[in-house]
């Protein structure tokens, strides 16, 4: 049975919820105000709070603040009059489970202890069975060479702690990967992860998706939309490529990592949201700061943990599992359960210089074993990107010299599979604007 505070500044109702949940083989502990809960909480490990609003020295939304603050999974029930349940909404948005209105219903009340029992005993059922995963909750990241050690290692230290990540490394090194280890890792696994990439959408619809907007905000608002923020709530959100969000935005984005409260497009009130940010960037922000175009101010609150992945050509101890992981998910993805790669072939990956790096070295495997007769790969059937051969002045490259547009075609192309055919990205690591790219691309 569980271990459970009632919290309320009147008597009658803790000894009448107290009696009930007795009855029921509970342990109970009752408290009146906030600091002798507060005590309570130092002093006992409890499964279950279940408090009263409003407290003669303070406010129950204190208590449920306290509780995710401590970080622990002790979970929460508040009461409040019929004419306070705003305020009960709030208290969910700071992760109470539920409310109740009172006077409290019995049965209602046994219904409600019932459930948020049931949901944390199957929160540690996951938990266990994650961590029973090759023996390591990280077992999703391949983490065979020093410097991916060093990470999976780091991943271990802040698991309990809610601090914002950096992530920074060049396309394609694995960053969406990293973020959702560390959100699988973290007290909020069970909440929702989720992800947006700032660099393809544009300001205007970045604001929306991230902050949510009201019915009537702009042209096409039919109804009312939740943001991202919202969706993340008690979880994790991961902004890749943060250092092409906008001025503007980054300012919305600094208040809300300072108040926890999102304000939609078009709405004149803010609702608080619990969520954890982790971002990721291939770019320098600290030359943006001093260029002027990335805040400062924003970059202390995202640069808390900052942690560098490798280029792949760094850290070539992780192609060979890297290599394992990618055709044992092309055998259950194809049903080709005799996929494998020869000793040639292997060596070849381990020799490439992948620019495009995790991702570039995903595809080729893809490629090569969707056009390959042979259930086996070896060096001669690796298709790589078809990278154009320039000769040397006065010598020859072994065939035909190509115009100058099909080389820099061919190279366009390369780089826009390197990224994943993310436009933007392409076109940014170019040095060239998306219309540009677009336009030589023959799209345009």
């Amino acid at each position: 049975m569980a271990n459970i505070l009632i919290v309320d500044d009147e008597y009658a109702v803790r000894a009448s919820l107290g009696l009930m949940l007795k009855a029921r083989g509970h342990q109970v502990i009752e408290a009146g105000s906030v600091a002798e809960a507060s005590a309570h909480l130092d002093r006992h490990r409890m499964d279950l709070v279940i408090t009263d609003l409003r407290l003669g020295d303070g406010n129950g939304l204190e208590i449920v603040e306290l509780l995710r603050e401590r970080g622990d999974d002790t979970q929460s029930i508040v009461m409040t009059a019929f004419g306070s349940i705003e305020n009960a909404v709030d208290a969910m948005r700071l992760g109470a489970y539920d409310y109740l209105t009172k006077p409290v219903n019995p049965d209602e009340l046994l219904l409600r202890v019932v459930k948020v029992l049931e949901r944390k005993q199957l929160g540690e059922e996951v938990s266990r069975l994650r961590a029973q995963l090759d023996g390591r909750p990280d077992a999703a990241l391949i983490a065979k060479s020093p410097a991916m050690r060093g990470i999976a290692d780091l991943i271990q230290r802040i698991r309990d702690q809610d601090v914002p990540v950096l992530i920074t490394g060049e396309t394609g090194v694995g960053k969406e990967v990293l973020a959702r280890a560390i959100h699988r890792t973290s007290r909020r696994a069970a909440a929702p992860f989720v992800a947006v990439n700032c660099a393809t959408l544009p300001e205007d619809l970045l604001d929306s998706e991230l902050f949510g907007h009201v019915k009537g905000a702009f042209t096409g608002a039919v109804a009312q939309h939740e943001g991202l923020f919202g969706q993340a709530d008690r979880g994790t959100l991961f902004l890749d490529e943060v250092g092409d969000v906008s001025p503007r935005l980054q300012a919305k984005l600094l208040r809300v990592l300072q108040e926890g409260e999102v304000r939609p497009v078009g709405g004149s009130r803010s609702t608080r949201v619990d969520v954890r940010v982790i971002t990721a960037t291939n770019r320098d922000l600290g030359e943006m700061v001093n260029a002027g175009s990335f805040r400062s101010d924003l970059l202390f609150r995202l640069n808390v943990m900052p942690v560098r992945i490798p280029p792949l050509r760094e850290r070539r101890d992780d192609i060979a599992p890297l290599v394992d992981h990618f055709v044992e998910r092309l055998r259950h993805k194809t049903g080709r359960d005799a996929l494998a790669v020869n000793a040639q072939a292997r060596r070849r990956l381990s020799a490439h210089d992948w620019p495009g790096n995790v991702r570039q070295l995903r595809n080729v495997l893809e490629r090569s074993f969707a056009l390959s007769d042979s259930e086996t790969l070896d060096a001669e059937s690796l298709l790589f990107d078809n990278l154009p051969v320039v000769a040397p002045p006065g010598g020859s490259a072994g065939g035909e010299l190509q115009p100058l547009s099909e080389v820099e075609l061919a190279h366009i192309r390369r780089v826009l599979e390197s990224c994943d055919g993310n436009q933007m990205a392409a076109a940014r690591r170019l040095g060239i604007s998306r219309s540009t790219l677009r336009r030589k691309l023959g799209l345009d």
